[in-house]
């Protein structure tokens, strides 16, 4: 019975010790994550929304992943130089003008995975080498 107790204890100890262990990338993603949202609160809150919803017709949600899939490699472009095109979300098309920001490429890459993972998405990481690649191929 005792030998029983102490595997249980043990395999329970193990259990908990490889359930909360994450890897690198996960850490990694988790502090892009959060340093994301401190961005975006300072940045991009006041017309997207707390959770992203937009502005009524003047700005357009986050909340959309399909466009947020879609649009991937165009986010860093939107976010470094700013949108004046027609945007057509949902059947909505909005008309407003996004201003430029003169982020680094990190604080876009941490910005990108905040809402690219906040809002009901899960697209993983981007870095500042992914954003460099889709700056230099801004249209």
């Amino acid at each position: 019975m005792r030998k029983l107790i102490l595997y249980a204890v043990f395999s329970l100890a193990l259990t908990s010790i490889f359930y909360s262990c994450q890897t690198a990338e996960s850490v990694e993603r988790d502090a892009y994550y959060v340093n994301g949202r401190d961005l975006y609160i300072r940045h991009c809150q006041n017309c997207h929304g707390e959770k992203g919803e937009g502005l009524g017709e003047l700005t357009p949600p986050l909340t959309d992943s399909l466009f947020m899939k879609q649009n991937r490699t165009q986010l860093a472009c939107i976010i470094k130089n700013g949108l004046s095109a027609p945007l057509s979300i949902h059947g909505k098309v909005y008309e407003g003008k996004m201003p430029d920001f003169n982020l680094a490429n990190i604080d876009i890459a941490q910005l990108i995975v905040y809402i690219t993972n906040g809002f009901g998405h899960k697209q993983g990481m981007y870095n500042p080498e992914q954003v460099a690649a889709d700056l230099k191929a801004c249209k």
